[in-house]
């Protein structure tokens, strides 16, 4: 009887001549639609303490709609946001690795029910904003050195690490400061990284240049930055920073965009019809990108519909 083949890794996956691999979508807005308050400072990381099944549930919607990669619950998981809830630094660590285990366990469960693609789970770190929970992500310039910002990013790393995620996802980051602190962040950790950048009018968040953003990255070393791009921007901003991340940098690109609707502060509800599409996904694709998934407010059927797409069309 011949051994069984393992499955590909997500790197050899993306590397694949014409490969595409589509992602999860927001995992809050599924959360939220289940029934789940996350309205304080640890959003939906607080649920790996209070309803972990939850999350498990979450991401076995998105692999049953077609998504090929789960993120994790762990955005805004960090030492100093748990602490500030009283948790210690040794559950802490233990709660962020669990991240890592339930996206699994969805992955198992999936398989279980007749799913036959390989699945992957990407261990999503946020910015230094995302612990802030004030919005702040989407400004940048904290007022931190990148010496200071590496310190705050390489301890959840490497737990999420230890955990073995398929990837790190280094996401929503506002400005090429914290992007150089996380290059170092990542070094030596045996896992390979994407970092995704939020923009908006062609820029970070922090008001740099795309080229000058993605420039950065383009001699990032190969076994620990494998893909760039952009995450949580507005649909229409994907395809322009696909195109620079591509050109730059000559790595795969990532694109997972929010979905063009708009908060409304004052009203707490969101307002404006979604632009996201996947006639706007097979765009992003022709553009270069390989990673393909939706941000905030993106929801399983809209994966399903993107899943179903890219994979019944030829690449370019």
């Amino acid at each position: 009887m011949s051994a069984a083949v393992p499955p590909p890794s997500l790197v050899g996956a993306v590397a694949a001549p014409g490969s595409v691999v589509v992602l999860d979508g927001g995992l809050s807005n599924e959360l939220e639609a289940a029934g789940h308050d996350l309205g304080d400072a640890l959003w939906s990381a607080r649920l790996l303490a209070e309803a972990p099944e939850a999350l498990v549930a979450a991401h076995l919607a998105y692999y049953g709609a077609g998504a090929d990669v789960a993120t994790t619950a762990s955005y805004q998981a960090t030492f100093e946001g748990f602490g500030r809830r009283g948790i210690g630094r040794q559950r802490a660590a233990e709660l962020i690795a669990l991240s890592v285990d339930l996206a699994r366990e969805a992955a198992r469960r999936a398989h279980a029910r007749g799913v036959t693609r390989p699945l992957w789970v990407a261990a999503s770190a946020g910015p230094y904003g995302a612990m802030l929970a004030d919005g702040s992500e989407y400004r940048g310039r904290y007022g931190l050195s990148v010496a200071e910002l590496e310190a705050f990013h390489r301890p959840r790393l490497e737990v999420l690490a230890a955990a073995r995620p398929d990837v790190l996802a280094l996401e929503t980051v506002p400005d090429t400061d914290e992007a150089r602190a996380l290059l170092r962040a990542v070094r030596g950790l045996g896992v390979p990284a994407w970092l995704s950048y939020t923009v908006a009018g062609g820029r970070t968040r922090a008001g740099q240049p795309l080229e000058e953003a993605f420039g950065l990255l383009a001699d990032a070393g190969g076994d620990e930055i494998v893909a760039v791009g952009v995450n949580c921007c507005a649909p229409e901003e994907a395809r322009p920073a696909v195109e620079v991340a591509a050109r730059v940098t000559g790595k795969p690109v990532v694109v997972y965009p929010n979905s063009g609707e708009a908060w409304d502060a004052a009203a707490r509800r969101w307002r404006g019809r979604p632009a996201f599409t996947a006639d706007r996904a097979e765009r992003w694709r022709r553009a270069g990108a390989q990673l393909i998934g939706g941000c905030c407010r993106v929801g399983p059927e809209a994966i399903g519909t993107v899943a179903g797409r890219l994979r019944a069309a030829p690449p370019g």
